[in-house]
């Protein structure tokens, strides 16, 4: 199994705040984006790419690649940053047998069928639902926009 260091829902993925706050903080080296459309988006994949700081590394899968490529033995030195749109595409990769410890929740952006969840967090039925079957695997579940805000535990909130 690779060494994932951090896991984020986040609908921007690469921007502002990860770039300057979390791979700062953490000594990530890769920064894998899964998303089964944005993988095939060249032009999205050079910006992303170009968005990332010197140094660290960024792949783009779909999500049953993703969850193959985490299984792998990693590479030493290795520390991957992982980034969703959504918490579906966390239980695909969990019920692709990647081992995933806790997961932060960052931004969502409000939209038709989403209702503010917590702060800058809009969600859907849905998304609510699978954030809660996420937790219900004992994988800790927690919003904290940046690394120097407290963390919030959302087993309450849903």
């Amino acid at each position: 199994m690779r060494n994932i260091v951090l896991t984020r829902i986040d609908d921007r993925l690469i921007h502002g705040q990860v770039v300057t706050a979390w791979i700062r903080r953490y000594p990530i080296n890769r920064i894998l984006i899964v998303d089964d459309e944005l993988s095939k988006n060249r032009l999205m994949e050079r910006i992303y790419r170009a968005a990332a700081p010197v140094g660290t590394e960024v792949l783009i899968k779909p999500v049953q690649e993703a969850a193959a490529f985490l299984r792998e033995d990693g590479e030493r030195g290795e520390n991957i940053l992982i980034l969703v749109k959504v918490p579906q595409v966390i239980e695909a990769l969990l019920e692709g047998e990647v081992e995933i410890k806790k997961v932060i929740l960052g931004g969502m952006a409000a939209g038709k069928g989403r209702k503010t969840f917590i702060r800058n967090v809009s969600a859907s039925r849905e998304e609510i639902e699978c954030m809660r079957r996420i937790s219900e695997r004992g994988i800790e579940l927690s919003y904290q926009l940046v690394p120097d805000e407290k963390e919030t535990d959302l087993k309450k909130l849903l």
